[in-house]
């Protein structure tokens, strides 16, 4: 197990495109951090890097404390799982997990005991007999991880490895991950485009778009404190609202008669923002139709467009001014209709203003 690193890291392709733009990354020895982003932002790529699979442009990886950059992947002591399992049709589970092993002459002895371990971690024991095309998709993606497991690496590197399963699986197969890491406790890299996965697995969340890191840290606070507008509107699901908005005397002005006070504690924080052209940023749970006994709140007359039911709760689309798309949530019991008018509650404690030019969280 060992911590890694990455160091003004650069990858370019021909023509001078660059796909990973200078970044730099410490990861702790256990720790779980997943690569999270659009299609394209550079998250597989950078984790190819690691794995001796890209060659870099430039800067330094080092893994234990040595720079690896010219160290061939099968000597860099890390073991990827990807998103095709990969495994032998022809082979048994345990013939598949012990393969890597096989070929590195470890003792017969030593290549059981390192399988059947793996076997009862990922509960496939009585699979062990079994060819690929008799497991379902989940307990593929079992022996790919357990594939990886008996070789017990420094790093363990994910690339998208659920994609290919369903909804169900995928939810499945997330708690099954984060059971073998607070077992195994190896230093784990996991990419994904999926948010959802990031905030449920990770330690910390590195949030990257067109090639640099826009914000690293623990789920919750990108969640609750993210930097930039990209952090504020990728984390989370359904999306921050973002609408239109000036500052002037202590309150949010919106559109037409929408005015919300901002909350004493942060009117100094806001002081330099009055008559800037900004953006207000909140998360649909923080636009309710809850308004008794909450503090700092202010009242919003929306007009619903769409009605979404989703049992435990219901989310209601609606446009105010020029701002598209937006998005509350309110009880199941309250009666909401598309065209009726309602009066949501804005929760001013966990409001944003963020700078409509550079996207930057004031």
């Amino acid at each position: 197990m060992a911590q890694v690193t990455l160091r003004k890291i650069v990858k370019e392709y021909e023509g001078g495109v660059q796909a990973v733009k200078g970044i730099d990354l410490d990861i702790a020895d256990h720790e779980f951090v997943v690569l999270v982003g659009p299609s394209g932002c550079g998250k597989s790529t950078t984790l190819r890097m690691i794995a001796g699979l890209e060659e870099i442009s430039g800067g330094d990886i080092m893994i234990g404390g040595s720079v690896v950059n010219d160290v061939p992947p099968r000597d860099r002591d890390i073991a990827m799982v990807f998103q095709n399992y990969a495994l032998y049709p022809h082979m048994s589970v345990f013939d598949n997990m012990a393969f890597g092993l096989m070929l590195r002459k470890f003792p017969k002895d030593e290549i059981k005991r390192r399988v059947d371990n793996a076997a009862r971690i990922l509960d496939i024991v009585p699979l062990l007999e079994r060819k690929p095309k008799a497991l379902s998709g989940g307990q593929r993606q079992r022996v790919a991880m357990g594939r990886a497991i008996v070789r017990d690496p420094k790093v363990f590197l994910f690339d998208e490895p659920l994609s290919n399963l369903d909804a169900k699986l995928r939810v499945q197969m997330r708690t099954e991950i984060k059971k073998v890491h607070q077992t195994v406790r190896t230093t784990t890299i996991y990419v994904t485009h999926d948010q959802v996965e990031a905030m449920t697995l990770a330690d910390r969340v590195v949030v990257m778009n067109h090639g640099i890191i826009e914000q690293v840290g623990p789920p919750q606070e990108l969640y609750h404190n993210p930097a930039t507008r990209f952090v504020a509107g990728f984390i989370g699901s359904p999306a921050m609202n973002f609408l239109p908005a000036r500052v002037e005397n202590d309150r949010v002005h919106l559109h037409g008669d929408a005015w919300l006070p901002i909350p004493e504690a942060r009117r100094a924080r806001y002081a330099s923002a009055v008559g800037r052209d900004l953006l207000f940023g909140i998360r649909p749970e923080h636009l309710t139709d809850q308004r008794l006994g909450l503090p700092n709140r202010a009242d919003i007359f929306i007009t619903p467009e769409v009605i979404e039911p989703m049992g435990m709760e219901t989310l209601v689309h609606f446009h105010l001014g020029e701002a598209r798309d937006c998005c509350a949530r309110i009880e199941p019991t309250v009666h909401a209709a598309p065209g009726e008018p309602i009066l949501l509650t804005a929760d001013m404690n966990n409001m944003h203003l963020l700078d409509a030019a550079t996207g930057r969280v004031l």
